[in-house]
C-alpha cells in the first residue's frame, strides 16, 4: 500500500532522476525545473493508445475535449470536477490529468454536450464517467452530471458506469460522509429509471478489502440496485502473485462483487518499474484462475489497452515449430476486430504490445494497415 500511493525514487528513470536532482543542486529556478520536468513528462507518453490523437471526437465543428470514443458502443465522459483524486496511484496512466499541463487534462463543464453527442450517436449504449475519480464530487454536483443522461430518455443508452478508487481510498463517501444517503439515493434513481449503474472499482490488493467501513460501503452500494465490478493492472512489487489475485477475486466474489478485468500496466509514466514479461503476466494469471471456482472466471485477462483496442494474452504455445504468444483482440477500434485471435514471435522481454513481432514471417498484424490510416487521419 505504500508503493501504491507513495512516490519512491525508483519511480523516474535515472536519466530524469539526474536531471532534475542536478537542476535542484544548482540552485535553479522554480521555473527552470518546472520547465523540465514538463519536458520528461512528454517523454513519459502521457495519452497512451491514442487518447488525445485518435479517441477525442468532433461534433458541431467542435473538439469535445471532455469525451472520448474510442470503442463503438462506449463513450467516456470527463466532468471538470471530479478529474481529482482521493489518492494518487502511482502507477496511473491517467496523470496527464493532475500535473497542470496546458492541453493535456480532459475535462468538460456541463453534460449538455454530452446528451446532444449520445443523441446522434445512437450506436452508444455505455457512458463512463471517468477521471481522475468522479467519487471525490459532492452528490449534488455528481447529480448534475447524470440527472440530464436520465432526463434525456435516450432509447439507446442502457448503462452508466462509474470509475472510481473509492472504495479503497474513501468508503465513508457510502457510510458516513454527510452526502452518503443522497449519494445512494442517486443510484437508486439511475436503476429505478431503467438504466443500469455499474460501478466500476479499482482494487490492487485484498488488504483494500478488509476494513469493516469498506466492506459496509459494499453492502451499501450493492442494495442500491448498482453491481460492482473489479478490474487493476498486474503490478511489480505490488500485487506480482497468483496467490495474491486468487485471494483478491475470491474476496470481491464473496463481498458480492464481479471480476472484470486484470490489466498489463500500460505503455506510460512509471512502466519500467512496475512492468512484467508478458508470459509472466499470463502465467500468473493462468495459476491464480487455478484456484478458483467458475463464478470468479468473469475475469478478463491479461489485457493490454493499447491503441488498436484490447488485447489479450491467450497464452504462449508452439504452433508450427515456431514458438508464439497467441493472443486475441477483446475489444477493437474497429468492431469486426473483436474476437479475433492473432499469433506473434515470442519474445521473453517484452512487456507489451509494440515489443511483440507478428509470427510466421508475416510483415504486420492484421489490423495495423487499418490503424496506420486511422491514426494519420
Amino acid at each position: 500500500m505504500f508503493i501504491l500511493t507513495f512516490p519512491v525514487r525508483e519511480l523516474l528513470k535515472e536519466d530524469h532522476f539526474n536531471a532534475i536532482a542536478d537542476l535542484m543542486r544548482s540552485g535553479a529556478s522554480k521555473k527552470e525545473v518546472q520547465a523540465k520536468a514538463d519536458e520528461i513528462r512528454l517523454e513519459l507518453n502521457p495519452h497512451p493508445a491514442g487518447q488525445m490523437e485518435h479517441n477525442v471526437p468532433v461534433f458541431e465543428h467542435e473538439k469535445l475535449q471532455g469525451i472520448q470514443h474510442k470503442y463503438r458502443e462506449t463513450v467516456l465522459f470527463f466532468p471538470s470536477h471530479g478529474q481529482t483524486c482521493h489518492a494518487y496511484c502511482s502507477f496511473c496512466f491517467r496523470w496527464p490529468q493532475f500535473v497542470g499541463m496546458d492541453g493535456y487534462k480532459f475535462a468538460m463543464q456541463e453534460a449538455d454536450k454530452l446528451v446532444a453527442y449520445l443523441k446522434e450517436h445512437p450506436e452508444v449504449t455505455d457512458v463512463l464517467i471517468t477521471g481522475g475519480d468522479p467519487m471525490v464530487m459532492k452528490a449534488s454536483i455528481l447529480a448534475r452530471y447524470i440527472e440530464p443522461l436520465i432526463e434525456a430518455d435516450l432509447p439507446n443508452l442502457q448503462n452508466i458506469r462509474i470509475g472510481t478508487k473509492s472504495l479503497s481510498f474513501w468508503p465513508y463517501k457510502y457510510v458516513t460522509d454527510r452526502d452518503a444517503v443522497e449519494t445512494l439515493d442517486l443510484f437508486r434513481r439511475v436503476n429505478k429509471s431503467g438504466l443500469n449503474l455499474a460501478f466500476m472499482a479499482h482494487f490492487n490488493h485484498p488488504a483494500e478489502l478488509k476494513t469493516e467501513i469498506v466492506q459496509k460501503a459494499i453492502k451499501n452500494i450493492r442494495e442500491t440496485g448498482s453491481i460492482i465490478r473489479t478490474q487493476a493492472p498486474l503490478l511489480y512489487r505490488i500485487n506480482d502473485s497468483a496467490d495474491i489475485w486468487a485471494e483478491l477475486w475470491k474476496k470481491q466474489v464473496g463481498l458480492g462483487m464481479v471480476p472484470y478485468y486484470m490489466f498489463v500496466v500500460r505503455d506510460t509514466g512509471a512502466q519500467h518499474f512496475y512492468g512484467l514479461p508478458l508470459e509472466r503476466t499470463w502465467n500468473i494469471y493462468r495459476e491464480a484462475i487455478q484456484q478458483t471456482s467458475g463464478i470468479h472466471r468473469t475475469v478478463r485477462g491479461p489485457s493490454m489497452s493499447a491503441g488498436p483496442g484490447k488485447v489479450e494474452i491467450l497464452g504462449v504455445g508452439e504452433v508450427m515449430g515456431e514458438k508464439v504468444f497467441i493472443l486475441n483482440m477483446l475489444q477493437g477500434r474497429n468492431p469486426d476486430w473483436v474476437h479475433r485471435p492473432f499469433f506473434a514471435k515470442y519474445d521473453p522481454d517484452a512487456i507489451w504490445l509494440d515489443d511483440l513481432e507478428p509470427a510466421f514471417g508475416r510483415q504486420s498484424f492484421f489490423f495495423e494497415e487499418e490503424y496506420s490510416v486511422d491514426s494519420t487521419t
